[in-house]
């Protein structure tokens, strides 16, 4: 009866080892393939970005040597009664789903959407390259603009 004891106790303690052993290795595996999506979802996240964004000094230079590109501004209008950048076409980002439709006959351009600080302008382009435009999203917005010290206007709207 001891030695039946003390052999399933060895083989418990192999069974022990083994489920140690394999649940060792199913946790390695889980980790490195979260680590492999997580890493090809940051990359493709980057890449996306990357090719509709444009810097504040591109979208300047951009604009002063391309009349055909449009600057669109999703700000809320008292943001947009302060201070904006020239008398550019404006839609709310809230409103820019409903009114997409207004922006049909620039589809063949270029539009630069620009917001405060960068984070409503890039789902606005988001959106707008759904449907079909050639949308870049301005980093940086409005703030980086003033502090790169390119002109802005501010007042009421014409």
């Amino acid at each position: 009866m001891i030695q039946r004891t003390h052999a399933a106790a060895e083989i418990a303690v192999a069974v022990r080892v083994i489920l140690i052993k394999m649940n060792t290795r199913i946790t390695t595996i889980a980790l490195l393939l979260f680590v492999i999506g997580f890493v090809g979802c940051l990359t493709a996240q980057q890449t996306t970005n990357d090719s509709a964004v444009i810097s504040v000094q591109d979208a300047h230079e951009r604009l002063m040597k391309d009349t055909t590109i449009v600057l669109l501004d999703v700000r809320t209008l008292e943001e947009r009664t302060d201070e904006r950048i020239g008398n550019t076409p404006w839609i709310p980002v809230q409103e820019l789903e409903q009114r997409v439709h207004e922006l049909d006959s620039l589809k063949d351009r270029t539009i630069i959407v620009y917001c405060r600080s960068g984070h409503r302008s890039d789902i606005a382009t988001t959106l707008l390259r759904k449907k079909g435009f050639k949308a870049l999203s301005m980093q940086g917005g409005l703030n980086q603009w003033k502090s790169e010290h390119f002109e802005t206007t501010n007042g009421p709207l014409r």
